[in-house]
């Protein structure tokens, strides 16, 4: 089964899907190890791990898609990625659909974002008109490929023009094809109860750690009736915190903080396949 399937078969199902943030392959064989369905490749992580650079659109098509293609060829489950406006008009969205397609990826989302484009959880964005951003919705759903690459609109419009406009948006982008919906940025519990009611279409939330969105568990999420969450941010702010931490413990200290159990040098390796490449080793005579 394609894993454009295999998230279309998870989006069948009744209940909640969650998908963590990653930034590059060992965030995403983490998130896989510990069981989630699927990996959420975060824009904004892409672009600090990448090119140690802000989330501003700094990233071109290309870049994001490297990105992605690495993390997909690594997991066996299912990657949604960031695709931010579909960098440029129409017809080039249609070739972001296929280059994602052809590495692998399983769902991208597009937003109505103008240029400059920036976190969805940031002031002063911008968006593009309503028939604008319908046109790329239409260009993605109708040119992919593969019937089963599932294509997310994303609207950023609260935090421009008002939350009733994000929601006739969102119906919008349904109406143009889209697979699900992807309001950024609600901010209050009352406007994420609000989304799945008034979008006729499955619904993504965005749980971002420090942004606009308030923090609730997932199991409100579900209750809410949302069909996929994604936390781009939890490893990226995670990871962050714990370099800064060692990083302070090796300058106090003078030596390195101590290794948590299971992570000599040889566990981490087989965290990443090194049994596999051990028995291959052994079956071809490597090293002999």
């Amino acid at each position: 089964m394609r894993q454009t399937e295999r998230l279309q078969s998870l989006l069948s199902k009744d209940g909640l899907i969650t998908a963590p943030g990653a930034y590059d392959c060992i965030t995403a064989k983490m998130i896989e190890q510990a069981g989630f369905p699927a990996v959420y490749m975060t824009g904004a992580g892409t672009s600090m791990s990448v090119a140690g650079l802000p989330d501003y659109g700094l990233l071109t098509m290309t870049e994001m898609v490297q990105n992605a293609a690495r993390i997909a060829d690594c997991v066996d489950v299912p990657v949604i990625a960031d695709a931010d406006t579909g960098y440029g008009s129409e017809i080039n969205v249609i070739r972001t659909v296929h280059e994602y397609e052809k590495h692998g990826v399983a769902a991208i989302h597009i937003e109505d974002q103008g240029f400059p484009k920036k976190c969805g959880h940031l002031e002063n964005k911008q968006i593009v008109p309503l028939d604008s951003f319908l046109s790329k919705i239409r260009a993605a759903v109708n040119e992919r490929h593969d019937p089963a690459f599932t294509v997310i609109a994303r609207t950023d419009a609260r935090a421009v023009t008002g939350f009733d406009d994000a929601i006739a948006r969102a119906n919008a982008a349904a109406d143009a094809g889209a697979d699900l919906i992807f309001v950024e940025a609600p901010q209050s519990v009352e406007e994420l109860r609000e989304i799945p009611k008034r979008v006729y279409a499955p619904c993504i939330l965005n749980l971002a750690q420090g942004g606009k969105t308030p923090m609730v568990s997932l199991r409100e999420v579900e209750a809410f009736g949302y069909k996929l969450a994604i936390l781009p941010s939890l490893l990226l702010t995670s990871v962050i915190a714990a370099c800064d931490d060692a990083l302070q413990y090796l300058q106090t200290i003078g030596s390195p903080p101590p290794l948590r159990e299971g992570l000599s040098i040889r566990e981490k390796f087989r965290r990443f396949g090194s049994d596999e490449w051990d028995r291959l080793g052994k079956q071809y005579g490597a090293g002999e």
